[in-house]
């Protein structure tokens, strides 16, 4: 148990450094509100009509599957460094989980959840 004490320090001390900068930017920052400010900006274009519009649930579909298979990447590296260790055992389970990925690749790809319009 002893070991992790270095791991609980420094969690702790960038902790304290993480407020410690924001509470400084936070009392010492320069704020000034004015129409020009809190107008929203794009592209240096200045926006005609209103500027909230509503966005497609695709794009937040697309998002999240694009989170599901690049989290996909955190299970293969582990299992790529270790792959020699586990043998055929763990070379079959990960295809199995690769499969199961593939698998859901394919769903969401014949229901069109990948069609962008």
């Amino acid at each position: 148990m002893f070991e992790y004490v270095a791991i609980f320090v420094m969690m702790c001390l960038a902790a304290i450094i993480a407020i410690v900068i924001i509470g400084a930017s936070h009392f010492l920052g320069h704020r000034t509100k004015s129409r020009t400010k809190l107008a929203p900006y794009e592209c240096g274009m200045t926006t005609i009509g209103p500027t909230r519009r509503m966005m497609t649930i695709r794009y937040y579909i697309v998002a999240m599957l694009f989170l599901v298979f690049d989290i996909e990447i955190i299970f293969l590296y582990p299992w790529a460094v270790i792959t020699r260790k586990l043998g055929l055992f763990g070379f079959i389970e990960m295809l199995i989980f690769v499969l199961i990925l593939f698998i859901g690749y394919v769903y969401i790809w014949k229901k069109g959840a990948l069609e962008w319009e």
